[in-house]
């Protein structure tokens, strides 16, 4: 969607668009009431501020949408392919990759009772195995504040791709 079209939409379908940056309703009405802006760079910086902070209820609504990191959803929606797309690094026919995936997810979730997620966007598996690693010897409130982190950065990089200017 072209930034013009965005700043004149209806309120509704603007916060459709929004929508599957990051399934947050305060973020989505607050970006949507904020039109217009005049260029991508002020939308994407007032979309970062207004992801910050994230409460606690809205990490842990947001997080409901997040497939594990090497399963790829396979439905036919927007944040679907998004996320389809940001997982493009990880190859799901590489069985040992998938197999420390599975492992380290099955860890993690064990640990802090939720899926591991990281802005997978630009990184390669190694790069993501390593992170699941090094993020699991955290304490649940560093790695709160590491999964509100990921959760900014991938809704900002899903809105660039979104919008045009």
């Amino acid at each position: 969607m072209k930034l013009a079209e965005f700043n004149t939409a209806e309120p509704a379908r603007a916060a459709e668009t929004l929508k599957p940056c990051i399934d947050v309703r305060r973020w989505v009405d607050t970006v949507t009431a904020a039109r217009p802006f005049p260029s991508k760079d002020a939308l994407l910086a007032f979309a970062a501020e207004a992801a910050n902070p994230f409460t606690s209820a809205e990490v842990e609504s947001a997080m409901a949408h997040h497939p594990r990191i090497g399963e790829r959803p396979t439905a036919a929606t927007t944040e679907a392919s998004m996320s389809r797309s940001e997982q493009a690094g990880v190859d799901p026919a590489d069985a040992d990759v998938a197999q420390a995936l599975a492992l380290g997810n099955r860890d993690y979730e064990e640990k802090f009772g939720r899926v591991f997620l990281i802005r997978a966007a630009g990184r390669t598996a190694p790069q993501i195995l390593q992170a699941l690693k090094d993020r699991i010897a955290n304490s649940p409130a560093k790695e709160d504040t590491i999964v509100a982190q990921q959760l900014r950065e991938i809704a900002v990089l899903r809105l660039e791709g979104l919008i045009t200017e």
